[in-house]
């Protein structure tokens, strides 16, 4: 099915932000997940290391996403790559909510500070 309605959309909420999933296995992605995050302004996300590789592509509002130890602001129109094995840590710093479009490959975990793991259903 190449064609996902927004009616078609799933949300999750976790850690204060909301992911709107669109492309995964149920939907027809077999190799591919992509998902709208959701940030809420002055929401500081939790550090986490990627299982694979991610990109970012801001929607609205401004982010500060940082990757590896290096950070950068990011408006709209901005993007990022986070490589596999990363630390990754997304944060609103503004008074506005934010949106990005993230994409990765299906079966993407992420593993917290206190060494548990994630495996987010939006990548799934």
């Amino acid at each position: 099915m190449p064609f996902i309605h927004s009616a078609e959309a799933v949300a999750h909420e976790i850690h204060g932000a909301r992911f709107v999933s669109y492309i995964r296995p149920d939907t027809g992605g077999r190799d591919l997940a992509a998902w709208r995050t959701e940030v809420p302004a002055g929401m500081v996300g939790q550090a986490h290391a990627i299982s694979h590789e991610e990109t970012f592509y801001v929607l609205s509002g401004r982010l500060r996403l940082t990757i590896g130890g290096e950070s950068a602001e990011l408006g709209v129109g901005d993007a990022a790559v986070a490589p596999a094995g990363s630390e990754l840590e997304v944060a609103n710093t503004t008074d506005q909510p934010a949106q990005m479009w993230v994409t990765t490959r299906v079966g993407l975990s992420a593993t917290l500070a206190d060494g548990s793991t994630i495996a987010p259903p939006w990548a799934h």
